[in-house]
């Protein structure tokens, strides 16, 4: 019998075990299939993936996170922020600044909390990464956003790729809602030069500081928001020259604020996160 509370950012959701409270909780050779069963919406909870919380030697707590079809991310935007919540709501940590561990290292978050309810959660993202060697096979000798031509049945798109600790490519269209995301996001995201798969953005520029974002997530699909891919499609807008150092994010499932923060070269997201029930299922 696993414990867990079932939390969205945005409408991207998770299911949050604490692995704390009990470390045998969860059997790590079947993780893969625990996270497939749990998050299929017609047989199990229904999720877009499992966040576990863990020991940290070196965080106040670890986030190792799971999508749906099984696969370990590295990172979620979505995911920490109802991580926070999570660890905060639940006692596990009770601090309002918190220092997180992840597969994509270090990510410190600042929560707004009133009569004990974490209302906002602002984190540093970190740095984006241009040279990321273990997800793109494409040589960047000018450290510099990597362009990669694109074309699924004729229709051509110019895209940038960007680390923002997992892959992101960040295609601009004219027009998001006319998009055919499940004609063009499967296919991009399994093309030969990304061997650990990616992740996609299309991004449409409403002016200088909003952007609207449909995202496909590699191992999930369309979902409703991405963290990550907010902060990778606000970077490479940045760079471009497209938005000033200060953007709202208009995804499907909400909004997120991310800006600039020139003194380290960080990228700043701030939004919400929801807790939607807690609840047992045998495994």
């Amino acid at each position: 019998m696993i414990t867990f509370s079932k939390m969205h950012g945005l409408g991207n959701d998770y299911i949050c075990i604490n692995c704390i409270k009990d470390k045998n909780i969860i059997v790590k050779s079947k993780i893969p299939q625990m996270v497939r069963y749990m998050c299929n919406r017609n047989f199990g909870i229904g999720a877009d993936g499992v966040i576990l919380v863990e020991e940290s030697n070196i965080a106040d707590a670890k986030m190792r996170i799971f999508n749906k079809d099984g696969t370990e991310a590295e990172m979620c935007g979505n995911g920490i922020r109802c991580f926070c919540k999570y660890v905060y709501e639940e006692e596990i940590v009770q601090k309002q600044n918190l220092k997180i561990e992840t597969k994509a290292g270090i990510r410190y978050a600042y929560l707004i909390v009133r009569n004990g309810v974490v209302e906002e959660i602002e984190v540093d993202m970190g740095r984006p990464i241009f040279e990321d060697n273990n997800n793109i096979r494409v040589k960047n000798n000018y450290k510099l956003p990597i362009v990669i031509n694109i074309n699924v049945d004729n229709t051509k798109f110019i895209g940038n790729y960007i680390s923002m600790g997992n892959p992101h490519l960040v295609v601009f269209v004219n027009n998001v809602e006319s998009l055919d995301i499940n004609k063009y996001g499967k296919v991009i995201e399994n093309m030969e030069c990304f061997p650990n798969k990616t992740n996609i953005e299309f991004v449409q520029c409403l002016g200088r500081n909003t952007l609207k974002i449909r995202t496909w997530e590699r191992g999930v699909g369309e979902t409703f928001a991405c963290g990550t891919g907010a902060c990778a499609a606000f970077a490479i807008s940045y760079y471009r020259g497209i938005c000033s150092g200060f953007v709202k994010t208009i995804l499907k499932g909400g909004e997120l604020a991310i800006n600039y923060n020139k003194q380290n070269g960080h990228i700043i997201m701030r939004g919400i996160a929801t807790k939607v029930y807690d609840g047992n299922i045998n495994i």
